[in-house]
């Protein structure tokens, strides 16, 4: 099992270290806030993951491919909230400076910031299939299945933590390198790039 682990956080390594919408995110945040003010958005990208993996297991993926209008109804979910947050950083006007404490009012709440990353990756209806596919050949089908995938989660959940905490530190090294309007294109940078995202997401087919 201890050998299985091992390839399966490996896999879940390169699959997490592959920018896409959290990564950009996390990145986004770290440049803004600092690694502490982005700490809530990695805690949002960990439950996601628990519960892609909770939906596998229950079967969720397999829902969204065999169903169009449910995986319809993820997708343009995801699409409209990532052109949504997209816009939001390009149209950021700034305030990207270290954080004097909590008091700075023009910082976005812990509350905001969880919730950002918990939405981008929860309404990809990508990370269902791709669980559903991925997770089934690491559990053994002749042992109890469910702790199977509690342990499975855990170890992706903490692969990715580590992950996207280097991808926030990467950030917040751009804040203190770069002058605020480096740091605001980069911001925009990644904006423009959710919306890329987003549109590649929109032309994204069920595969029947």
């Amino acid at each position: 099992m201890s050998q299985t682990l091992l390839i399966f956080a490996f896999i879940a390594f390169v699959t997490a270290a592959t920018p896409g919408p959290t990564v950009l995110l996390a990145l986004s945040n770290g440049s803004r806030l600092g690694w502490r003010g982005a700490l809530p958005g990695l805690f949002g990208a960990v439950l996601s993951d628990f519960i892609l993996v909770g939906a596998a297991a229950l079967g969720l993926g397999a829902l969204l491919a065999a169903s169009e209008f449910w995986f319809s109804v993820v997708k343009w979910v995801g699409v409209a909230y990532l052109v949504w947050l997209g816009i939001a950083l390009i149209r950021s006007k700034g305030s990207l400076s270290m954080p004097e404490g909590p008091a700075d009012a023009k910082m976005p709440s812990a509350h905001t910031v969880f919730m950002r990353s918990f939405l981008v990756a929860v309404t990809n209806p990508k990370g269902y299939l791709f669980v559903s596919a991925f997770l089934p050949q690491f559990i053994d089908l002749t042992q109890a299945q469910w702790p199977q995938y509690v342990v499975l989660a855990i170890v992706f959940a903490a692969v990715d933590f580590v992950v996207m905490f280097g991808y926030v530190v990467a950030g917040a090294q751009a804040l203190r390198v770069l002058r605020a309007k480096g740091v605001l294109w980069l911001e925009r940078f990644c904006g423009g790039t959710l919306l890329v995202l987003a549109g590649s997401l929109a032309f994204y087919r069920r595969q029947a």
